[in-house]
């Protein structure tokens, strides 16, 4: 119990350190994901101020406020409480002998640095769009991504939108694709962060944007728009799960864009029921008999 304990506030306790450190500038620029996700939301915010898809949409669109204050609890504060327990986690995995050795297909170490945050970026990626299908299957997690879901005007912070129960669920098996590759995780991997934060939040944003012929493997803020649809297609749980790329959804036939005209219903069946504060939201997924 006291190795649970010591691993449980060692980690903790870096967590905080650490963002504390980076809110100060007191860590290399490339590893500050405190700033770097203030810089990346300036200039996504920037790019719908100039070029926006919706033009009838304010500035500060309906639950802007709100979706910041998810941005930053979810990216910083929920992921300094949670650390602890992760650790808890991977030690409990370590100690039951099972490694990243043991379930590796790739050995990616003795690859150049450029292929290896490729094979990194893909994996990860592919776990994510997985995951989220989960999210969208099953009517218990379901309740819990609803609030993903409740956002009614697009927005670059809606991309941090969501209940912290999904992240208690997206570690673990962001882990595994770690795992799969031998535990190897990239130095570099914060271009991978950034990356993934930027097309977040571009995916979110009230910008048209495709990426021309690059649709079919890059996600995009029209092709994700339709994810968030209030009317989805007949028998569909889902369209464009895709979280960085679109690749997935093309190749297992979740993709689905009708048109882009950009004025479509957000939300979900029920939506003028879901809770419209932080709270109630993040309460509501614990409710039995949630319709």
């Amino acid at each position: 119990m006291e190795k649970y304990i010591e691993a449980f506030t060692n980690s903790f306790l870096g967590t905080f350190n650490w963002t504390w450190k980076s809110i100060l500038f007191e860590v290399p620029w490339y590893t500050n994901y405190f700033w770097g996700l203030v810089v990346i939301s300036l200039v996504v915010w920037l790019l719908e101020i100039l070029f926006p898809w919706r033009k009838e949409q304010s500035i500060f669109r309906k639950d802007f406020w709100l979706d910041a204050f998810y941005m930053f609890f979810n990216f910083f504060l929920f992921a300094i409480v949670i650390s602890g327990f992760y650790k808890i986690f991977f030690v409990a995995i370590d100690n039951l002998g099972v490694s990243a050795k043991s379930l590796a297909f790739i050995d990616l170490s003795k690859w150049s640095m450029w292929l290896q945050l490729l094979v990194f970026f893909v994996v990860l990626d592919f776990v994510q769009w997985f995951t989220h299908i989960l999210l969208h299957r099953f009517e218990f997690l379901w309740n819990f991504h609803k609030v993903h879901h409740s956002v009614k005007e697009m927005g670059f912070a809606a991309h941090l939108r969501y209940h912290w129960m999904e992240n208690v669920l997206y570690k673990p098996l962001k882990t595994f694709g770690v795992m799969i590759l031998g535990g190897f995780e990239p130095e570099q991997a914060y271009i991978v962060h950034f990356m993934a934060i930027t097309i977040g939040h571009l995916n979110h944003a009230n910008i048209k944007l495709t990426w021309g012929p690059l649709k079919y493997m890059l996600n995009n803020p029209v092709m994700h728009l339709y994810h968030h649809a209030h009317e989805l297609p007949k028998g569909k749980y889902g369209v464009n799960y895709g979280i960085s790329l679109s690749l997935w959804d093309y190749i297992f036939g979740t993709n689905y864009i009708p048109d882009d005209k950009g004025t479509i219903e957000l939300g979900f069946k029920g939506d003028e029921n879901f809770p419209k504060d932080f709270l109630h939201q993040n309460i509501y997924g614990f409710k039995r008999n949630q319709k």
